[in-house]
C-alpha cells in the first residue's frame, strides 16, 4: 500500500522540503494548494525515522497518509465548536462579562485536559453565570467570536466533495444555531441555557450534551449518510475523544496532549483547512 508524507506550515524552507524528502526516500514532491499555509505531498515514502523530529524542530505539521485516502470518499465531517471551529471558548467569554473569567476558564482548561468530568464541570460553570443578562450572549457572538483560520475553506472543500457536516458542542445552542445558519452546516448538537425574564438562571434545559452524546451524534450521521465512505472528526479537548474514536480519521486541532496522542493526525501550526490536504 502506497504511503505519502504531507507536510504543512505557515512557511516551509526549500531546504526542509529537500531534507524531509531524502529522509523519507520519497519518489516525488508535489506542491499543494495550502490556503494560508504552504503544503507539500512527498510521494511513495520508504522510511519514517527522523521525520517527526525534524518537523517538530522546523515548526512543520506532518502526516503519513494512505494514498487511497481521497477527499471524494469523505461522506461526513464532524467537528467541535469551541477552540476548533471557532477560536474562543464561549463560556469563558460569557464569564468575562460577569467578571469571573479566570475562575471559569480554569475549570474549562482542566476539563479539556481530562482532569474533571465534563458534565460536572459544565454544571459548575453554568451555575456561575446565574443572573447574567441574555444580551451578553449576543455580545460574545458579535464582538468576540471568530472563526478559526481556514474554517470556511475547510467546509467548502469537503462540501464540494459531497460530505455532510456536523457541529457538535458541549457549548450552547445560542452559538451553534447562528453558526449553522452562517456556514450552512447540515446538523448541530449542543446545550440550551435556561433563560427567565431575560437572564440566565445558571441551569441548562434538557439533557447535557457531553462526550458520549457527541459520539452518539456522529454515529447517527454515519448511519444515515456514510455508506461505505469515510467519516472524519475534528476536535481539541478530552471530551471530544469518544467522538474522535467513532471516526475513520480523527484530527486533533491545536489540541491538548491527551487528544493529540490518540488522534490519527494532528494539526498544530496550520489552520483548519490543512485537513483538506490530508486527503488526495
Amino acid at each position: 500500500m502506497r504511503t505519502d508524507l504531507v507536510i504543512q506550515a505557515p512557511a516551509i524552507a526549500t531546504a526542509d522540503v529537500a531534507t524531509l524528502a531524502a529522509l523519507a526516500g520519497a519518489s516525488g514532491i508535489e506542491a499543494l494548494d495550502g490556503g494560508d499555509q504552504q503544503a507539500f505531498r512527498l510521494s511513495r515514502v520508504q522510511a519514517r525515522d527522523g521525520i517527526a523530529e525534524h518537523c517538530a524542530a522546523a515548526g512543520i505539521d506532518c502526516a503519513f497518509v494512505d494514498a487511497e485516502l481521497t477527499r471524494d470518499r469523505v461522506r461526513v465531517v464532524a467537528m467541535d465548536m469551541d477552540s476548533t471551529l471557532i477560536t474562543i471558548e464561549c463560556i469563558d467569554e460569557i464569564a468575562d462579562l460577569q467578571g469571573i473569567k479566570p475562575e471559569v476558564a480554569a475549570i474549562t482548561a482542566s476539563t479539556m485536559r481530562g482532569e474533571i468530568d465534563f458534565k460536572e464541570s459544565l454544571a459548575r460553570r453554568v451555575a456561575l453565570l446565574a443572573g447574567l443578562p441574555v444580551d451578553a450572549l449576543a455580545r460574545v457572538y458579535d464582538e468576540r467570536l471568530r472563526l478559526s483560520p481556514g474554517a470556511e475553506r475547510l467546509l467548502a472543500g469537503f462540501r464540494a466533495a459531497g460530505a455532510k457536516t456536523l457541529l457538535v458542542s458541549g457549548g450552547f445552542s445560542f452559538f451553534t444555531d447562528r453558526l449553522q445558519a452562517r456556514l450552512g452546516l447540515d446538523e448541530t448538537a449542543s446545550n440550551t441555557l435556561e433563560i427567565v425574564d431575560g437572564r440566565l438562571t445558571g441551569r441548562l434545559l434538557g439533557s447535557i450534551v457531553g462526550a458520549q452524546e457527541k459520539a452518539a451524534s456522529l454515529r447517527s450521521m454515519r448511519e444515515r449518510y456514510a455508506g461505505g465512505g469515510i467519516v472524519v472528526a475534528i476536535g481539541d479537548g478530552a471530551n471530544d475523544l469518544p467522538m474522535l474514536k467513532q471516526a475513520d480519521i480523527s484530527i486533533a486541532y491545536h489540541a491538548k496532549p491527551v487528544v493529540r496522542a490518540q488522534a490519527t493526525y494532528a494539526i498544530d501550526r496550520c489552520g483548519l483547512d490543512a485537513a483538506l490536504n490530508l486527503f488526495a
